[in-house]
């Protein structure tokens, strides 16, 4: 065995065992079961032009050279991104933890108590800090939360404003540049007019629906925005604020003026910087929005035995519900972020978040008072940690600053700011007076500014919760996260075959550098040739992607998978609209495709029309070519899932893409499948135009518990000049659309982890990867025969990478699809996915990373769970499937009413016995937690009481 090959470690499936699974699929080799599998035509002729594949060694030795390049200077700039201090306990034993970052999004609940609890954390102290009743956990970046929050509003226009075409948006002429960028993304596609200015100066017309205010402003100002509240309240004018979540420590919370919704992003609670993601953003609004909130909610229900449980809330408004009816396509949260930002606040308590915030207030009013000294005047009246300076000549003291290593925000040729940080000490402060004194003062002497006023002044409690003020020692924090990760269930512990998510390896070394300081401590907005490290790996990994997909051109930009479709949506729009063909609006959808993507055919400004899928699960020609016809004039785009959603390579592709093109539609291909085809075939060749790419499935980003995530997008020549920009730092092509998200390059950070994956695999690697992976699931599908029928195959009997298995004929036994699902926990198994595409199936997608023991462990337990299946009767629901998930508490209970065994419930195989999982809870009741919906530390008075 070659130990420096980093694909035999990546990789799960030995060359020994390599035979006795090819003997099961039928195959004498991977190339005949590639040729069953994926039509010739698509074939890739040669293999791909990637950079030879470097040991992990190398890899680490060499991406440490490259964070060299990065310079990190101390940096002031502000507008939404602060250094801030991780605490070590917090980076040591949840960012760096396979036991936090490799778990699956908390669907199954009973199998995710530990991740729901840090996350009702979070959303507790979002709506302590903010004032509001509910929140989210979580959204992307501040900039699409206050993207959310105008389309929300829009939504909620009252039946009389939609009559009227009611469409005007004020925006604070304080908002941050990058959320005004996305503002205008999402209003162009809805016709929502937005109208920036001074809130101070505002008229209160109908004509308005809704209003963002920025909190403090972008230059620093804290405005006192009651009156404007009551105002617009008064003329049914929504209000929601983009606020700092750190200075709501010291100013009054937003929600006592009586606004809709607040917004902005934990990043300064002790997220790294990380050249602009990925962080979590946060959602607050009102009760009476609780079905209109985009995202997740995390909910307190019961379990069987009426025990305390939490689960996802309102999982009904979820996309594949609602379709082209729903009114977001939030798929993606950022758990892992979010769970780090809510345990900063764990650890610090109220009472060390006071410190932190005081802190930086003080330093703000010394560095104010100090400039004043030498003559520079600070025009702030009021301001929390953000001053803003007169100066004679910016460009002169930009000079001056960068030679002392340091960054400001400079405004203008007469105006800079400066924003300070938890990480800002004294000295510090003392380095950036002299900056300012090296540069001589302004003609003005002098500055005035006020005191935190009584009316701006933060006169409420918050983080109250026993949560907030019990862990305050390392060792106590340290205790309390390992307690809530061994109540989850992640690869750390075993094989999580969730179809479409492609749960594989994410290997230690693309995951060390995420700690390294010079990878981490970059603010998204410096000069970019203090950026040169991430702009080569960034660069470098837009051309491997290219490359991979055959297409022209990548923009990394979108930080989730849904954020990719509608960003591959914008620009064929754009493209549309450049040739004179702005009437083209017609996207085509089949049937069976993923729920996100009407969704974002709808924020496009697309209308839907769904086409048909045959009994084989494929497009079905006939219907198609009939709605492309009737829709020929106008026909913008189709979205297609390729292999398709139900696992299966369509042989038709190239005449599905021919037929779009010959009607002058483009074609998008949703990537989430892309595991199947690197290396064997792409999307340039299959005849699609863009496709978005989900770099936490194919290319190794770890879900994270449901985000982080990124999905870039690869287009084709002609979509090339309208990949999206960032109005801060130049991105994007000639005729760029605006912001997809807050930061240039999105969620730069995590891409050094698909940039490592790429380099250490090389062509042959990620190829290989792609065989084995389809290798895998051809395995389980041969194992499960005539156990289980597999709902679609390709012509040739073979799956793609994933196979849906139908479980609607047990319902004859009283057995439910969820049943297996929970009964899959007491085997020490993730649940495939459940009930997608298709209604009462698993999809099944082991990854490539599995060993053939893992796969038969899996296999052996499905094959169980057939013969329990077999021996359940409708009639007598009283059977080992019905009750499962089983606790430790269950099968220790003195007593037992079940008329099977204690073993058949908790160790059915042997296996079990070496590595058991015990859920910390039954199953959980849905409906009663959405009747009682808490999605906050209630005291548990309030839980029983509802």
């Amino acid at each position: 065995m070659n130990t420096e090959l980093f694909a035999s470690r990546h990789i799960g499936v030995r060359e020994e065992d390599l035979s006795k699974m090819l003997e099961t699929v039928g195959v004498k080799d991977l190339e005949e079961l590639m040729y069953q599998t994926i039509p010739d035509d698509i074939r890739l002729k040669k293999e791909l032009e990637l950079p030879k594949a470097m040991s992990e060694h190398e890899f680490l030795g060499h991406v440490q050279k490259l964070s060299e390049k990065n310079k990190i200077f101390k940096t002031y700039i502000g507008l939404g991104y602060h250094n801030t201090l991780t605490p070590s306990v917090i980076k040591r034993n949840i960012l760096e933890n396979p036991g936090w970052y490799t778990a699956y999004t908390p669907y199954q609940a009973e199998i995710a108590q530990g991740r729901l609890e840090a996350l009702l954390n979070f959303q507790t102290m979002v709506t302590d800090l903010t004032g509001m009743e509910i929140a989210n956990a979580s959204l992307l970046d501040e900039s699409t939360a206050a993207a959310e929050a105008m389309t929300m509003l829009y939504d909620l226009r009252s039946r009389q404003q939609k009559k009227d075409g009611v469409l005007k948006f004020f925006v604070d002429e304080n908002v941050l540049p990058q959320t005004l960028s996305l503002l205008e993304t999402r209003a162009t596609p809805l016709e929502i007019e937005l109208v920036l200015g001074n809130p101070e100066q505002f008229t209160f017309t109908t004509d308005f629906f809704g209003s963002l205010l920025q909190y403090p402003g972008k230059h620093g100002q804290v405005k006192d925005f009651k009156e404007f509240t009551q105002q617009a309240t008064a003329n049914e004018i929504k209000v929601a604020v983009a606020a700092d979540l750190l200075s709501l420590v010291l100013l009054k919370a937003p929600g006592e003026w009586g606004v809709d919704v607040v917004v902005g992003t934990t990043q300064r609670f002790g997220i790294p910087l990380g050249y602009g993601g990925p962080h979590a953003a946060f959602f607050a609004t009102k009760e009476a929005y609780k079905r209109n909130i985009p995202g997740r909610i995390i909910g307190l229900t019961k379990d069987t035995d009426g025990n305390p449980a939490l689960r996802m809330a309102l999982q009904t408004r979820e996309q594949h519900i609602k379709r082209d009816k729903a009114t977001s396509n939030i798929c993606t949260a950022q758990v892992l972020l979010a769970v780090m930002a809510g345990m900063y606040a764990v650890y610090h308590g109220p009472k060390g978040l006071q410190y932190i915030a005081n802190s930086i207030h003080e330093k703000t009013k010394q560095l104010t008072g100090m400039l004043a000294e030498v003559g520079f005047a600070q025009t702030n009246t009021v301001f929390f940690d953000t001053i803003q300076v007169k100066v004679a000549d910016a460009d002169a003291l930009k000079e001056v600053a960068l030679k002392n290593e340091i960054n400001l925000n400079y405004v203008d040729s007469n105006t800079v700011t400066i924003s300070l940080n938890e990480a800002t000490s004294f000295e510090d402060v003392k380095d950036i007076l002299a900056v300012f004194s090296e540069v001589g003062n302004t003609s003005d002497t002098g500055t005035s500014f006020e005191e935190i006023p009584d009316s701006l002044k933060r006169d409420t409690e918050f983080l109250t919760h026993e949560v907030f003020n019990s862990y305050h020692s390392e060792t106590d924090l340290m205790r309390y996260i390992k307690k809530l990760e061994r109540k989850d269930l992640a690869l750390n512990h075993s094989m999580i075959s969730l179809g479409s998510c492609t749960m594989k390896l994410n290997a230690a070394s693309e995951m060390l550098p995420l700690s390294w300081a010079n990878w981490g401590n970059l603010h998204p907005f410096v000069p970019i040739n203090q950026a040169e490290g991430y702009q080569v790996m960034l660069k470098s990994l837009e051309d491997y992607l290219t490359e991979i997909t055959g297409f022209a051109a990548t923009s990394l930009q979108p930080n989730s998978g849904a954020q990719g479709e509608f960003a591959g949506l914008m620009t064929i729009r754009a493209y549309h609209e450049a040739n004179g063909q702005g009437h083209r609006n017609i996207c085509i959808i089949p049937a069976s495709a993923h729920g996100t993507n009407p969704a974002s055919a709808v924020m496009a400004g697309m209308k839907v029309v769904v086409t048909k899928t045959d009994e084989n699960g494929n497009i079905d020609l006939v219907d198609l070519e009939e709605k492309v016809k009737l829709h020929s004039e106008n026909l913008s785009s189709l979205m297609v899932t390729y292999p398709s959603t139900h696992g299966v390579f369509e042989s038709s592709i190239k005449q599905i893409t021919q037929l779009i093109h010959d009607h002058g539609g483009q074609v998008y291909m949703d990537g989430a499948n892309m595991n199947a085809q690197v290396g064997l075939t792409n999307p340039a060749t299959i005849g699609a135009d863009v496709c978005h790419l989900n770099l936490h499935k194919t290319f190794a980003i770890p879900h994270g518990g449901g985000g982080p995530g990124v999905g870039p997008i690869c287009v084709a020549e002609q979509l090339k000049p309208f990949l999206p920009s960032n109005p801060v730092v130049a991105t994007g092509g000639n005729n760029a659309i605006t912001a997809i998200s807050a930061a240039p390059w999105g969620s730069a950070l995590v891409c050094l982890i698909s940039y490592g994956y790429i380099r250490m695999l090389g062509a042959k690697g990620v190829t290989n990867a792609t065989k084995y992976a389809i290798l895998n699931a051809n395995y389980i599908k041969e194992r499960l025969a005539g156990s289980y029928e597999v709902l679609y195959t390709g012509e040739r009997g073979r799956a793609a990478h994933e196979m849906i298995i139908d479980c609607r004929p047990f319902k004859e036994n009283g057995i439910e699809v969820t049943d297996i699902a929970k009964r899959l926990i007491d085997y020490g198994f993730h649940a495939p996915t459940v009930s997608f595409p298709v209604a009462g199936t698993m999809m099944i997608e082991p990854t490539e990373s599995e060993s053939k023991q893992e796969l038969d462990r899996f296999c052996d337990a499905m094959l169980s769970i057939r013969e329990e299946i077999d021996q359940a009767n409708a009639a007598e629901p009283n059977n080992v499937l019905k009750n499962a998930p089983h606790t430790l508490a269950m099968v220790t209970a003195d007593q037992w009413d079940f008329p099977y065994s204690r073993k058949d419930a908790a160790y059915p195989l042997e296996f079990v016995f070496e590595n058991k999982f015990w859920p910390s809870v039954r199953r959980t009741d849905e409906a009663f937690g959405d009747r009682n919906l808490i999605c906050t530390c209630a005291p548990i008075e309030a839980y029983a009481e509802a």
